[in-house]
C-alpha cells in the first residue's frame, strides 16, 4: 500500500472514495461549484491511500485553521477532515498508517497542534486526541421563553447583560454574507477553542449553515452605532420549531438581545438552540427556570499536541505555579518528563529528571490543553495519575482558562 499526497486533479477521486467508505453518495453541486463541503479542500493537504492494484482505498485531509488559545492567544492548528477506509479494507492497518503518515507530515510542517471533529468517539484517542470543547441543545417552549430583568447594575467585567442599547434587523442569508465573515470572525478571535473561517468557505458556502448557501433568515444585531456585532442564523421547520444554527455575539448583552428576538417569534410553538455553549447564562436569564431543556450534550473539539513544549508555552496563564508533567505518547512512539513553569501568564516548559506531579496520555493533555476540561476530573476517572495530594487542584488552577472553550465551526 501506498499513501500519498493528492493534487488538485485528485479531488474527483477523493471525493468519491470518501463517500464510498461513509456508504454515501456525493451530493449535487449547486450552479458554481460551490455550496458543498469538499469546496473548501485544500488538495495539497491530503492523502490517499492506494492499495498495491492502484485502488483508492483511503482518505485523510487536514484543513489550515487559526485556533484561539485561552488569553486570546491566536495559533495555526491543522484541522483533520475527510477520514475514512472503503469497507473492504478495513482492520488492515490503512487507518493507522494514514494518521501516523499524517502526523508525521504535520511536524514536518513545523505544526505543533492539530484538531478535529470525531465521527465516532472511540477512534481517535489511540491516535492521541482528546476531547477539549463540548456543546449541547437548549429547547425553550414559546410561552415560556420571557426574559428576567436584570437584578444586577453592573459588575467589575462590564455593564449588566440586560443594557443593551443596540438593534435588531431581520436579513435573508444571501444579503448579509460580508456581515456574517467580519462578525464571526471578531468572535472567534476573543473565544478560546474557535476556529477561524477562512474567506474561501464563506466564498464558496462550504460547510453547513450560516456558511453554506441553504435558505436562512439571519438577525443581525448592530450596536449603538450601527455596527453589526451578532447575529443568529434560524429557520422555522416542521411543527413551528424555529432552529437556531448559532449565536454569535461580542458579548452576553448581544447574546440576550438576540436569544430575546428568536424567543418572541410570532407563531412560533418552540425555539431551539441548535449549537449552545454549556455553562451560558441564558438558562439563568428565563423567567421560568425550567423551561430551558438541556439535550444532545456531546464533545466537540478533539485536540492532540504534536509539540509538548511548545504548546503548553503558547497558550496565556492565569495563575502562577509549577507542575512536573510525565507525558507519555505510545502512537508515537514517545515519552516525555517537563517542568511547566508559569509565572505572570507565561509559561515556560522544559525537560526535567525530577519526580512528576501528574502523569498521563497525550491524549488526556489535549482534553485539559484548553482549559474545558479540569485535570481532577481525569484524576477521578482514572485517566491522570497525580502522585501527591493537592496536586490535581493545583493543575485545575494552573490549566483553567478565561471563559469555558467553545467552537461552533464543523469541518
Amino acid at each position: 500500500m501506498e499513501i500519498r499526497p493528492t493534487t488538485d486533479q485528485d479531488l474527483d477521486v477523493f471525493v468519491d472514495t470518501l463517500h464510498a467508505a461513509f456508504g454515501r453518495f456525493p451530493e449535487t453541486p449547486a450552479e458554481g461549484g460551490g455550496g458543498v463541503w469538499w469546496s473548501a479542500l485544500e488538495m495539497e493537504r491530503n492523502l490517499l491511500a492506494v492499495a498495491a492494484d492502484g485502488r483508492p482505498v483511503g482518505t485523510a485531509g487536514a484543513y489550515s485553521f487559526e485556533l484561539t488559545l485561552p488569553g486570546e492567544i491566536l495559533v495555526p492548528a491543522s484541522g483533520v477532515t475527510a477520514v475514512g477506509v472503503l469497507p473492504s479494507h478495513r482492520r488492515q492497518g490503512v487507518l493507522s498508517a494514514m494518521m501516523r503518515h499524517q502526523l508525521t507530515g504535520l511536524r514536518a510542517r513545523g505544526e505543533f497542534l492539530s484538531v478535529l471533529l470525531a465521527s465516532e468517539a472511540l477512534i481517535y484517542r489511540r491516535f492521541g486526541y482528546g476531547p477539549a470543547t463540548y456543546t449541547q441543545r437548549l429547547t425553550v417552549p414559546r410561552h415560556q421563553g420571557a426574559l428576567t430583568l436584570p437584578r444586577a447594575r453592573g459588575t467589575a467585567d462590564g455593564p449588566a447583560t440586560g443594557s443593551d442599547t443596540g438593534t435588531v434587523e431581520v436579513l435573508r442569508r444571501a444579503e448579509c454574507g460580508e456581515i456574517l465573515e467580519k462578525v464571526y470572525d471578531r468572535y472567534r478571535r476573543a473565544q478560546p477553542g474557535a476556529l477561524s473561517r477562512p474567506h474561501r468557505w464563506w466564498a464558496s458556502g462550504a460547510g453547513q449553515p450560516p456558511i453554506s448557501p441553504a435558505p436562512r433568515y439571519v438577525a443581525v444585531h448592530r450596536d449603538a452605532d450601527g455596527v453589526p456585532d451578532g447575529y443568529a442564523s434560524y429557520s422555522v421547520g416542521e411543527a413551528n420549531t424555529l432552529t437556531v444554527d448559532e449565536t454569535i455575539a461580542a458579548d452576553d448583552a448581544v447574546f440576550t438581545a438576540l436569544a430575546g428576538f428568536v424567543l418572541g417569534h410570532d407563531l412560533v410553538a418552540e425555539v431551539v438552540f441548535k449549537h449552545f455553549p454549556p455553562q451560558h447564562p441564558l438558562r439563568w436569564q428565563l423567567a421560568d427556570f425550567r423551561a430551558g431543556q438541556v439535550g444532545g450534550d456531546t464533545d466537540w473539539l478533539w485536540v492532540r499536541l504534536l509539540d509538548v513544549p511548545r504548546a503548553l508555552t503558547a497558550r496565556g496563564w492565569f495563575t502562577d505555579g509549577e507542575l512536573v508533567l510525565d507525558v507519555d505518547d505510545p502512537f508515537l512512539g514517545e515519552h516525555g518528563r517537563c517542568l511547566l513553569t508559569v509565572r505572570d501568564g507565561k509559561a515556560d516548559c522544559v525537560p526535567t529528571g525530577r519526580e512528576p506531579d501528574l502523569s498521563l496520555d497525550v491524549s488526556d493533555l489535549g482534553s485539559i490543553y484548553l482549559g474545558g476540561t479540569a485535570p481532577s476530573t481525569l484524576v477521578r476517572a482514572g485517566h491522570i495519575r497525580a502522585h501527591r495530594p493537592g496536586v490535581a487542584t493545583v493543575a485545575d488552577a494552573l490549566f483553567r482558562a478565561e471563559r469555558s472553550p467553545h467552537c461552533l465551526h464543523w469541518f
